[in-house]
């Protein structure tokens, strides 16, 4: 299987090396011919606005969407939840979602960076432990669809869920050095 990560903006470069780590090919998706090359689609942690904007200038947004719809496996970190999200809460009016995963989101829920935090995560079905969790700028998960498994919480706010071939995540498990977190997307892929 080889995992594209959008590479429009966002910790692109991370999440290649944790793909590595696990023996997992990758490619930085820019184009629509890159998308074409792949099997399944991380969109990672950045900014969403400027991602968003930068899916239309791209020409990214509708393969993206097309590929998504038609049950294309994708992980989506920070930035990338609110990408994959249904509903996006407070948003920019000119800033769209692809809404492939029942969840409600609101942008930098937790605060602003001085607010970012690290935490151990108890991730049900994955075993070894807690896992470690960086929370940057974090979105928050308002509202769980039904068919959204949580997989995560903290203070019982959903940060890690899955809807059929979807994972997202409201941390960054690119920035650990704990590959659990992709190696269950690789592995429900």
């Amino acid at each position: 299987m080889k995992v594209g990560i959008l590479a429009l903006q966002g910790d692109v470069r991370e999440h290649a090396a944790a793909l590595a780590d696990l023996d997992t090919s990758s490619l930085p998706v820019r184009t629509p011919g890159d998308l074409a090359l792949v099997d399944a689609l991380i969109l990672p942690g950045g900014e969403s606005t400027t991602m968003s904007l930068l899916l239309d200038s791209s020409g990214l947004r509708q393969p993206i969407a097309e590929r998504l719809h038609d049950g294309m496996p994708a992980f989506g970190t920070c930035a990338g939840l609110i990408l994959l999200a249904a509903d996006v809460l407070d948003g920019r009016p000119d800033q769209h979602s692809f809404g492939v995963i029942e969840l409600a989101v609101r942008r930098n829920g937790y605060g602003r960076q001085v607010d970012s935090f690290e935490t151990d995560l108890d991730i049900e079905g994955v075993a070894g432990g807690p896992l470690h969790a960086v929370f940057i700028r974090a979105p928050v998960v308002e509202r769980v669809g039904e068919g959204v498994e949580v997989l995560a919480t903290v203070d019982d706010r959903p940060v890690l869920c899955r809807q059929g071939p979807i994972l997202v995540a409201a941390f960054h498990p690119e920035l650990s050095a704990d590959g659990r977190i992709h190696e269950l997307f690789i592995e429900g892929s």
